[in-house]
Order: structure tokens, then C-alpha cells, then sequence
């Protein structure tokens, strides 16, 4: 498993053309091959901060999926919404690969 992190900051005179752009962005992403899971965090205090999870079997994928032409277009759209943009790629730690629940 791969996760690849980003955390942004969504411009506040955007955030209504934002919510509206996420929500065929997301349907865009999932149409191209590669994705496992995708999930997005915001600060229970209501500030415009994002943080998105995006899981993938593997870095095969993840490469294949984040130079998609179409991948490239959708972060191309996005500067128009976002700031302070970063992102991650993570893999499995070599101590803890595996998750790890209460009882086991």
C-alpha cells in the first residue's frame, strides 16, 4: 500500500466554487485507474485547511494514476482554489506494515 498525503489550504473567495469543483474532481479521479480509497479531513474548527488521503495497491499505481493526462489537467484546475499546496508519498512502516486494533 502507498498513501499519497496532501494537505492544502482551500482561498476563502473560492470556497463555494471549490465545493462544487471537488465534488466532479472526485468523480474525474476515480475514473482513472488506481485509487483504492480517498479520504479528506478538515479541522473540526471550520478554517478552510484540507488534508486528503489517497490509497493505492502500490507505486506502480500511484505513478500510473498521478501522470494520467486527465490527473494532469485536475491539478492544473485546482491552483484557481487552492494554496499553500503540499503533498506526500508514503508507504508501509518496515516496524508496522500491517494496522494494528485494539485487542490483537
Amino acid at each position: 500500500m502507498v498513501l499519497y498525503v496532501g494537505k492544502y489550504d482551500i482561498r476563502p473567495e473560492k470556497a463555494g466554487e471549490y465545493a462544487e469543483w471537488a465534488k466532479s474532481a472526485m468523480g474525474r479521479m476515480f475514473a482513472v485507474p488506481g485509487i483504492v480509497e480517498l479520504r479528506a479531513y478538515r479541522p473540526v474548527t471550520g478554517s478552510y485547511q484540507v488534508a486528503v488521503t489517497y490509497e493505492f495497491a502500490d507505486m506502480n499505481a500511484w505513478a500510473a494514476w498521478s501522470s494520467n493526462e486527465d490527473m494532469l489537467k485536475l491539478w492544473d484546475e485546482a491552483r484557481a482554489y487552492l494554496t499553500n499546496v503540499s503533498y506526500e508519498l508514503w508507504g508501509p512502516s518496515p516496524i508496522i506494515s500491517e494496522p494494528i486494533r485494539p485487542g490483537q
